[in-house]
């Protein structure tokens, strides 16, 4: 045995933490593979077993032979004569097996770099299997790493003795990595399939944000306080639904913390995201309100059956309520799992309609004017004759498309009127 392999038996016994055992045994299976290679006919040697010394350095190779009459023996390979087996043990009798040794001369040195690489593809695969055993009951933990290279877009992170990858579907928008990055990341899944154990990290996962919340409040740990949804849009805002056991605990309080300091290290966590911590409620109405905020609501209808919340709210509080892209309202409806439907409440509107129509009639009887003119004029800042007086002709004209000439008989009743007297027919 050379120096190189002992090195590699201590490299991933003591580096990579395989057992000496496994790294020893998959040298043997090595040093078997090799000898099927290089022996002529091996391939047809049924059992063989290949024994390391690892302290000596020496490699033996043992077949197992089975004992047959001299006279029987048709299969070189895996027969032995019976009067050869008498020789090694005088007991020996047709139909016993015997093991000897097959070790062709100088065959540690040669077999070495033929070896090696069977001896590097089962070291692989137990570490692989070492990696499924030790990480597959740690899917939903966080763990920290650092970026070791890039493989597309998907990100290698150093675990210590282990690698994971962050596919860029699990990726943030936005987030930029640099080798050598020390970086946090939830781990979504251990797989065991196809090219072996894979660790899957993620960044973006809405669990990654509970576990922050996890590791950061110490009511949630305790289970005081209890996240009871997370709506996420990686990268721009995440919406978290809190709900506390205990009546004399905020669960709002106790996520944000003293001066905020608590939501501030996860919000710094995410590369400021934006987090909003919400009061879970069983009242669709009550918690739209939370999930809407800082919006006001002017109206909620529930339509339990559908699952559907509509809400109405002034105009200025419009692009609150929806967000920017919709993202406020759509991220409420998946928090509530209801879909929240958001509109302008156009009562108003039509109240105010309503007094601008009433005002454009009786000014249009006083004028002698139709309701559809009446009405222009009163948009146009004629809400009485007072006003419309000091308008000027072509002002008039223009707003109400009209020529001039009308525009001056509807200026002379109103002078009519503000003087007191009869409007002019």
């Amino acid at each position: 045995m050379t120096n190189d392999i002992v090195a590699l038996i201590d490299y991933y016994e003591k580096e990579k933490g395989i057992d000496r055992a496994k790294v020893v045994a998959a040298l043997e299976f090595a040093f078997i593979s090799a000898y099927r290679k290089m022996v002529p006919g091996a391939d047809a040697i049924e059992t063989l077993r290949a024994d390391v010394n690892t302290k000596k350095g020496e490699t033996r190779i043992f077949a197992l032979l089975n004992v047959v009459e001299d006279g029987e023996v048709t299969d070189k390979f895996n027969h032995v004569p019976l009067s050869i087996a008498r020789k090694k043990d005088p007991a020996a009798e047709a139909g016993d097996t015997q093991e000897f040794n097959v070790t062709p001369k100088d065959f540690g040195r040669i077999a070495v770099q033929t070896a090696k690489q069977t001896m590097m593809q089962r070291l692989r695969q137990a570490e692989k299997e070492m990696i499924y055993e030790e990480f597959k009951d740690r899917a939903g933990d966080i763990v920290s790493g650092t970026v070791r290279r890039f493989e597309r877009n998907d990100v290698m992170v150093d675990l210590g003795k282990f690698e994971g990858i962050m596919p860029n579907r699990e990726r943030v928008q936005g987030e930029d990595y640099n080798i050598g990055d020390r970086i946090r990341a939830y781990v979504l899944a251990v797989e065991n399939e196809g090219r072996g154990p894979e660790i899957i990290l993620s960044r973006s996962h809405p669990n990654f944000v509970r576990r922050l919340f996890e590791a950061e409040v110490n009511e949630i740990s305790d289970r005081t306080v209890e996240i009871r949804g997370i709506a996420r849009e990686a990268g721009f805002r995440t919406k978290v639904a809190v709900w506390s056991n205990d009546p004399k605990v905020d669960p709002v309080g106790a996520c944000v913390g003293m001066r905020g300091a608590r939501v501030k290290n996860i919000v710094r966590e995410l590369n400021n995201e934006k987090v909003d911590i919400i009061r879970w409620s069983d009242d669709p109405e009550e918690f739209v309100r939370e999930a809407l905020k800082p919006a006001e609501l002017r109206s909620i209808s529930v339509d339990e059956k559908a699952k559907v919340v509509h809400v109405t709210v002034d105009e200025a509080d419009l692009s609150k309520a929806i967000g920017r892209k919709g993202q406020n309202a759509r991220l409420s409806s998946r928090l509530m799992g209801w879909d929240v439907q958001v509109r302008k409440d156009e009562s108003k509107e039509e109240q105010f309609k309503e007094k601008i129509g009433g005002a454009a009639h009786t000014l249009g009887e006083q004028l002698g004017i139709t309701d559809e003119l009446a009405e222009k004029l009163t948009l146009a800042g004629g809400f009485n004759s007072e006003l419309i007086v000091d308008m000027p002709a072509d002002y008039i004209a223009a707003a109400l498309e009209i020529t001039e000439a009308e525009a001056d008989a509807i200026l002379v009743r109103a002078r009519a009127i503000v003087g007191g007297g009869e409007p002019v027919q």
